[in-house]
């Protein structure tokens, strides 16, 4: 090794100040007055909540759960464990049965979601191929009990009554599983044979 390659580092000498970290205390402080005392930008970040209330990008926020319900008013999901399975914090439980429509194998007899347990990611809903499992608007989520905070399908589905107008249902045509009523798309593999 050279001595061109040796870089020599000087502890830096502080002041008292800067050793009590007095600059840097106020900094922050003046900071803090900055921003508390800018009418114009305080108008612009601080809501009188419950009052006023901000607009939400409906698209994409991530509230409440809800299980869909095909066209036909059935639960749009085939339990087929995706969400279950997606989800990092282990918050949904599902138990599937014999389902008694003949378009499916399996529907949920139960469905519950832990809302105190879920980060709210939305694994889930990016998991979920029939698009039966959506996180809605819904944010003002109030409890007695963490029982009472353990959605199940009835709960999940009357919070899909009570938001479907406004964030209705995307019906996917992909995966269609015969849900959506719309044509199931095909995707031609190569050396595949042609059915008859």
């Amino acid at each position: 090794m050279r001595d061109d390659d040796i870089i020599l580092l000087r502890e830096p000498i502080l002041t008292v100040a800067e050793r009590c970290y007095l600059p840097q205390i106020l900094d922050g402080v003046r900071t803090t007055l900055r921003h508390m005392y800018n009418r114009k930008k305080r108008e612009q970040t601080v809501t009188q909540y419950p009052e006023q209330k901000r607009e939400l990008r409906l698209d994409n926020y991530r509230g409440v759960h809800r299980l869909n319900k095909d066209p036909d008013g059935r639960v749009a999901c085939v339990a087929c464990f995706m969400c279950s399975t997606a989800c990092p914090a282990h918050c949904i439980h599902i138990e599937a049965g014999e389902s008694p429509w003949p378009d499916r194998e399996k529907y949920p007899v139960k469905f519950d979601i832990d809302e105190l347990r879920c980060i709210y990611c939305g694994m889930c809903e990016e998991a979920c191929p029939c698009d039966a499992i959506e996180l809605t608007p819904h944010f003002e989520l109030v409890g007695g009990s963490r029982q009472e905070m353990i959605f199940d399908k009835e709960k999940l589905l009357h919070v899909f009554d009570e938001t479907k107008a406004l964030k209705p249902r995307k019906n996917p045509a992909v995966t269609d599983y015969g849900l959506t009523g719309g044509q199931s798309k095909t995707v031609a593999r190569p050396n595949a044979e042609p059915k008859v």
